[in-house]
């Protein structure tokens, strides 16, 4: 399951994400999402876990809850929507 992780302060890393969710079960990916301009931490990531149940228990005890001076906004992650293509090129 992916879930979406909000509100993050730009302290945070992806290691400590990830063990931060190794409480709950087994996760297979962490990402942080960054500005493709500046490199910098944009405030959300993403982290897939691999059983549906832990990631469900992970989101409930973890949604709200304070790292590194933040609230995190914790849920399931939403498939991307889709975006149309430039085909305006001259």
């Amino acid at each position: 399951m992916n879930i979406y992780i909000g509100n993050l302060a730009p302290s945070v890393s992806e290691d400590k994400l990830r063990e931060l969710f190794e409480q709950f079960g087994e996760v297979t990916t962490v990402k942080i999402i960054l500005d493709k301009f500046t490199r910098a931490p944009r405030g959300f990531a993403f982290v897939e876990m691999s059983d549906t149940s832990s990631a469900n228990e992970a989101i409930t005890e973890l949604n709200g809850t304070d790292l590194d001076g933040q609230s995190l906004r914790i849920n399931e992650a939403r498939p991307p929507k889709p975006r149309p293509r430039n085909n305006n090129r001259y």
